[in-house]
C-alpha cells in the first residue's frame, strides 16, 4: 500500500508554546536584590510587587518608628497614644513610597520611558525599602548619629540609586542619564527626609 502524500506546504506556522515565567518569590525578590540585583530585575521586568512593597513598607514603617526616641518617650508615658502615633506613621511611610513610586514612573515617562505603571512603582519601593531596611535595624541599637551608621546611611542609599537606575533603565528602555534623571529628585529627597534627617 503506497504511504499517503505529504500534506501540501503552507506559509501559516502553528505558533510556538511559550514557555511559562516561573513565580519570582518573595525570598528571592529581597535577598536577590542584594547578591545577584541584574537577573533579578530582569527577571522582575514587567511583573508587579505590590504585596511585596506594601508589607516592606508596614515593616520599615514600624522599625524606623521604633527607633525614635519620641515613640519610645510616648510609649513610656502612654502606651495606647504611641500605638497610635505608630499607626500614623506608618500610613504617612505607606503614601509618601507610593508617591515616590508614582513620580519615579511619571518623570520616566515624560523623558520617553515606555513601562508600565504598576511594575515600575511597586518595584522602585520594593528596592528603596530592601536597600534601607539595614540602617533601619541597624539603628534602633545604635545612635543615630554614630559615624558606623551613618556610613551605612550613604551606603545603603548610594546602592539603592544604582538599583533605581537599573530598574528604570530596563523597565522604560531609557538609556543610563535618562534613567539616572528621572529617579534623581526622589531619591535625594528621600535621603534628606528619611535618612539623613531622623539621623541628625
Amino acid at each position: 500500500m503506497p504511504a499517503p502524500p505529504p500534506p501540501a506546504p503552507t506559509l501559516v506556522q502553528s505558533p510556538r508554546p511559550v514557555p511559562e515565567r516561573r513565580r519570582l518569590w518573595w525570598h528571592r525578590l529581597f535577598l536577590g536584590l542584594w547578591y545577584r540585583p541584574v537577573e533579578v530585575l530582569d527577571e522582575a521586568r514587567d511583573r508587579s510587587a505590590w504585596s511585596a512593597a506594601v508589607v516592606l513598607c508596614l515593616v520599615s514603617g514600624v522599625v524606623g518608628v521604633l527607633s525614635a526616641d519620641a515613640f519610645q518617650g510616648q510609649w513610656a508615658a502612654d502606651p495606647s497614644a504611641a500605638l497610635k502615633l505608630m499607626g500614623l506613621a506608618v500610613g504617612c511611610v505607606l503614601a509618601a513610597s507610593f508617591a515616590l513610586g508614582a513620580a519615579t514612573h511619571a518623570i520616566a515617562r515624560t523623558l520617553g520611558g515606555n513601562g508600565r505603571f504598576a511594575p515600575t512603582a511597586s518595584l522602585f519601593i520594593v528596592l528603596f525599602w530592601v536597600t534601607d531596611l539595614p540602617r533601619l535595624l541597624l539603628a534602633t541599637w545604635l545612635p543615630p548619629q554614630a559615624t558606623f551608621v551613618q556610613a551605612l546611611t550613604w551606603t545603603t542609599w548610594g546602592f539603592g540609586y544604582v538599583l533605581a537606575v537599573l530598574l528604570i533603565r530596563g523597565q522604560h528602555h531609557l538609556p543610563t542619564h535618562k534613567a539616572a534623571a528621572a529617579i534623581s529628585v526622589q531619591m535625594l529627597a528621600a535621603l534628606a527626609l528619611l535618612k539623613l534627617g531622623p539621623a541628625q
